[in-house]
């Protein structure tokens, strides 16, 4: 459907003489007359939290309009139409007072989440509001990756520390991928997802990234209080060759809250359901993730991006998996025996690479590329019932 989110773009399709059949009108003041909605065709329209007059409102519904009300009362927007940026997640945040965060839309938001259940059960028009949000961030991602389709996500501990010689290793990998042209993604937060984010920014100055790194490093951990004061004063001392952004997305969740997002993703997809993030982080990574050392939660990556090559089940293709660290994925957490079975099973070993060396890995992953799978394609009915 054609969607319509500002006033002036409303009042152009009106002026030209065109229906709003098959339009989508979302979140306008549309009161005290601002446009003429009297004689415009609106049978299967959708008004969308649009703030209206009671004597529209009633004409647009007996002439055939859906109207679907505002939800007031929340920190979020329900009938969301953009992804968050780090100016508007950290809006009123002041460096030189760490604990300011507290009355950012950010935390506000998880505090609203966790005061209203949490990820457990939640009143009605709560989990209504929030699948309505989650909803509208999913739409605005598929409109940031209709522009940048080939996408390269890191996945990574948040416990990595910004001191660590691996820290600054991913962020030069990022870099380099997204000068070549790559979006670089991650799940959004501290750690490995904030070095990825991070590289990706200076992808035009990398010279530049060891400075940046030294200055995040006077607060490692994202535990620490001065962690984000921290990346807003190297974001300000590297504004000249951090504009204009290099694109780079973080896939947080309201979920895992407790830690903000990192400050260097441009565009943050910041969700509710954290099932839908996860499984959404991976599907999105056309091109190939490289998985930084991490734990519980970037072993579950690992096995989800497993499990969708051993099946073919995101558009029919496998794609490069890359672990970053051989003693690591080996021994520490040695998933790469199972991995490497799994793959052998299903015949995608030559999508599979662990290694030390940062430049086998980047080589790996911009060499070989997604390629079509084995398994893609089946169905019962198409294999047994064709033609019926």
């Amino acid at each position: 459907m054609n969607e319509l989110h500002d006033v002036p773009a409303l009042k152009a399709h009106l002026e030209a003489g065109r229906s709003l059949a098959d339009t989508v009108v979302t979140g306008l003041d549309l009161r005290a007359g601002v446009v003429d909605l009297r004689r415009a065709p609106v049978a299967d329209s959708v008004f969308l939290g649009c703030q209206l007059d009671p004597e529209v409102l009633v004409d647009l519904v007996a002439r055939g309009a859906l109207v679907f009300p505002c939800l007031p009362g929340r920190p979020y927007e329900a009938w969301r139409t953009s992804l968050y940026s780090p100016d508007e997640l950290f809006s009123g945040f002041d460096p030189g007072d760490p604990c300011s965060y507290c009355d950012t839309p950010d935390a506000r938001i998880y505090r609203h989440f966790r005061k209203t259940g949490g990820a457990d059960e939640t009143p009605l028009l709560e989990a209504f509001a929030r699948r309505l949000h989650d909803h509208g961030i999913t739409e605005a991602l598929e409109a940031l990756l209709a522009r940048h389709p080939r996408v390269v996500a890191f996945m990574g501990g948040h416990a990595m520390r910004r001191d660590a010689p691996d820290f600054l290793q991913v962020a030069q990998m990022a870099a380099r991928l997204a000068r070549e042209g790559y979006l670089v993604a991650t799940g959004g937060g501290p750690g490995a997802m904030e070095a990825a984010n991070l590289g990706a920014r200076f992808a035009h100055a990398p010279e530049r990234l060891e400075a940046a790194v030294r200055g995040l490093a006077r607060a490692p951990l994202y535990t620490d209080l001065a962690w984000l004061a921290a990346a807003f004063e190297v974001r300000a001392a590297h504004a000249e060759v951090l504009a204009p952004a290099v694109p780079t997305l973080g896939v947080p969740t309201f979920f895992y809250g407790h830690e903000p997002p990192n400050l260097f993703a441009t565009h943050h997809a910041k969700y509710f359901a954290n099932c839908t993030r996860e499984e959404g982080l991976v599907s999105l990574a056309t091109h190939g993730i490289i998985f930084a050392p991490g734990a519980a939660g970037t072993v579950q990556e690992v096995f989800q991006d497993a499990c969708q090559n051993h099946y073919g089940t995101v558009r029919g293709q496998v794609a490069p998996m890359a672990l970053f660290g051989v003693r690591y994925w080996t021994q520490e957490l040695p998933v790469w025996p199972a991995l490497e079975a799994l793959a052998r099973r299903a015949q995608w070993t030559d999508r599979l690479l662990v290694s030390d060396d940062a430049e086998a890995v980047l080589r790996f992953v911009t060499t070989v590329g997604p390629r079509d799978s084995a398994r893609g394609g089946w169905s019962f009915c198409g294999a047994s019932c064709a033609g019926r």
